[in-house]
């Protein structure tokens, strides 16, 4: 029965959201094109104004209501897997690798929201609460510009895809059913693989498109090489930050989840550095049979 309820209130607030949508922008899309698309320009003044005005204020809002939905149904019908403390613990993570991840984490919980109240600034009447989230947002940054590439370097190798992902992909990481099954997966499984190579090349493309949104009136003789305009350059800025942003968006709220609820005691990994034994074992088989014959376990 509470499945039954949340799929009502969900699609009551969906319905409520896409109709406030359809009342705001049932106006002529047209009519709102930019007079500037010069000749020899890459004519993006209509698919820009179209994709900023209409679909990627949808597409935020689906992202903002699905997925944490979807995750809350999983925890109600499925619940946490939890694993047992008794065992000895498994040391994964250095300070270094806690300290970096810190830092990426805490930039991300400044970003995530401020980008969405940025996105959705206009129907939160702008003011004050919008430009401050908007500072915050260019503050968060230089924090995340700092941890991506030790991220990325301190990470890589372990990063790389190999067939255990396939595997995981095929059983969803193991995450639909309330067995412990041994999970083929190396220290990372394939989901915080996608999430990593998301966060850090796209997050650098993000930081780079992001800069170019925030100051604007710049010349960059390197965008001149490509035939782009300043604002043709602006435009494409503002369409791929967006569509790398609703994707960050998703994966981030799949890693909180993961981390704090559908593995119980998971994220204190990050604060002591240690795994309890049992979750190794069962999560990351792979790496566990590895440790195993390496006789760190």
């Amino acid at each position: 029965m509470k499945l039954k309820y949340l799929l009502i209130i969900f699609l009551a607030l969906t319905s409520l959201a896409f109709a406030s949508e359809s009342a705001i922008w049932g106006k002529d899309l047209v009519a709102n094109i930019l007079a500037y698309d010069k000749e020899g320009s890459l004519q993006l003044g209509k698919w820009f104004t179209l994709l900023q005005d209409k679909y990627f204020t949808i597409a935020f809002l689906v992202v903002m209501l699905a997925i944490p939905f979807v995750f809350m149904v999983h925890y109600l019908i499925i619940g946490p897997m939890i694993f047992s403390h008794d065992r000895k613990k498994i040391k994964v993570f250095n300070i270094f690798h806690r300290t970096i991840h810190t830092i990426a984490g805490v930039s991300f919980i400044v970003l995530v929201p401020t980008g969405f109240v940025m996105i959705f600034g206009s129907y939160l009447g702008g003011g004050f609460f919008v430009k401050t989230c908007k500072e915050l947002h260019a503050i968060a940054t230089p924090f995340f510009c700092v941890a991506v590439i030790p991220m990325l370097v301190m990470w890589f190798k372990e990063m790389l895809p190999t067939s255990d992902d396939i595997k995981w992909m095929m059983i969803l990481g193991g995450y639909l059913n309330k067995r412990k099954d041994p999970i083929p997966a190396g220290k990372f499984n394939a989901g915080q693989k996608m999430w990593f190579w998301l966060c850090t090349f796209g997050g650098i493309v993000m930081i780079l498109t992001g800069a170019a949104m925030y100051f604007q009136d710049f010349e960059l003789e390197i965008i001149k090489s490509f035939g782009l305009s300043q604002i043709d350059f602006l435009r494409l800025s503002v369409i791929v930050h967006n569509i790398l942003g609703m994707a960050v968006s998703a994966l981030f709220f799949t890693h909180v989840y993961m981390s704090v609820f559908a593995i119980k005691g998971a994220i204190h990994s990050m604060v002591t550095g240690y795994k309890e034994e049992e979750e190794v074992e069962i999560l990351h088989s792979t790496y566990y049979k590895k440790l195993k014959k390496e006789q760190k376990v």
